[in-house]
């Protein structure tokens, strides 16, 4: 991989494409940092090495060009707090006044360009948009794993402008590294832990790592979608009738491959989807009509937790149960808790997925597992074995 350690940054403007799409509050303040935490190690090592950086991202999905609800200067505060330095703004990302601030800035500044999603060419992957990006810097670094699955203009296509000179940041090869480590002859046993709302987001998951699994752990609602297309009974709990087929194929599959497919046994059922709903313990396969399963039973948890225990190599994502409602999170907390203990006894541990990331870092256990990836919808379609955009123009050079 070609990254900023192996480029002669001094004296170069590096424009650093981050992923700065964090959640504000009503005042406009940050209110999750973790992205642009991401991101400061390899600002900071540009700068320390003689170069001069300007960042770009996008905010939120504007719909009618510039907006102030979507403007990138709401993140400042947050960016100079963690940098420990001033940090200029340029109220667009292209045009005449973002290249002269480019232009005039000096080794150790940072500008930051406004949001780039205020173009609709920025999505489309326009070649003239990406062009006038490309005018502001002499290098191109590309940190933000997160859109690296989006073939959008500053994420790919500006890679063409600097031909030699087109690098990963430091978050773009450990997200990389850590990624091959669970899909590239991963250390055995090999467990995956998907979980969540739906068994839709997560098939071609599912199909992709059946040949490199030794165990596939399955929880969250898209359980019962198995459970009710092996004959159980699921009353009011999540469904997706159409997948059923696709879910008994993939259980067939499994068998076929020889790999552990664990499927709840039992759940914590509840009468509505509430934290204050009466709940009970019920076999998952039979779940009586007007209740819900809202999280793994303690059995399961019990089943799930031996197999971590017992894994190399672990890749979690998605959660256990509605881990929202503390009432239904203790199936998430203790997976997550397995996790954590598998890792100290050496197993390497990847969590990706917005819900997996926002669990481990509610309970504080972002520093205990190997790694959290920043990037969900781009951590999943490199899981299901696509290209990304983002990596390929940049291992490619193009």
């Amino acid at each position: 991989m070609k990254n900023i350690d192996q480029y002669n940054l001094v004296g170069k403007r590096v424009i650093v494409r981050v992923d700065f799409n964090v959640p504000l509050n009503e005042k406009f303040e940050v209110t999750d940092d973790t992205r642009i935490r991401a991101a400061i190690p390899t600002i900071k090592k540009i700068l320390s090495t003689g170069g001069s950086v300007i960042l770009m991202s996008h905010l939120g999905r504007p719909k009618d060009g510039p907006t102030d609800k979507y403007s990138l200067r709401h993140v400042i505060p947050t960016l100079e707090k963690h940098l420990g330095l001033k940090v200029k703004f340029a109220p667009d990302c292209i045009g005449e006044e973002a290249q002269q601030m480019a232009q005039a800035l000096q080794p150790g500044e940072v500008l930051l360009l406004e949001n780039l999603r205020f173009y609709k060419e920025e999505e489309k992957g326009d070649e003239n948009f990406a062009k006038k990006l490309a005018l502001l810097a002499d290098v191109y670094v590309n940190d933000a794993f997160g859109t690296a699955h989006r073939a959008h203009a500053s994420t790919a296509i500006i890679a063409r402008f600097f031909p030699g000179a087109s690098l990963f940041g430091y978050l773009m090869q450990d997200e990389v590294a850590s990624l091959e480590k669970v899909t590239i002859n991963p250390e055995k046993p090999f467990t995956a832990v998907l979980g969540g709302a739906k068994v839709s987001g997560k098939i071609e998951i599912i199909n992709n790592l059946l040949d490199k699994v030794d165990n596939l752990i399955i929880g969250g609602g898209m359980m019962f979608t198995f459970i009710k297309a092996m004959g159980g009974q699921v009353g009011n709990s999540l469904i997706e009738d159409e997948l059923m087929e696709t879910a008994l194929k993939a259980v067939e599959k499994a068998k076929a491959l020889g790999v552990n497919l664990l499927i709840p046994t039992d759940a914590i059922a509840a009468d509505k989807f509430d934290n204050e709903a009466e709940q009970k313990v019920v076999s998952s396969n039979q779940i009586p009509d007007g209740w819900m399963g809202l999280d793994i039973g303690p059995e399961t948890l019990k089943k799930f937790s031996e197999v971590i225990l017992n894994s190399k190599t672990i890749l979690w994502n998605g959660p256990m149960g509605v881990f929202e409602f503390p009432n239904f999170a203790v199936g998430t907390r203790d997976v997550a808790h397995a996790i954590v203990k598998a890792t100290s006894s050496g197993a390497f541990s990847l969590v990706g997925g917005g819900d997996s990331v926002a669990a481990v870092n509610k309970y504080d256990l972002a520093d205990k597992v190997s790694y959290v990836s920043t990037g969900g919808g781009a951590m999943l379609e490199y899981i299901e074995g696509k290209v990304l955009p983002g990596v390929k123009a940049i291992q490619e050079g193009i």
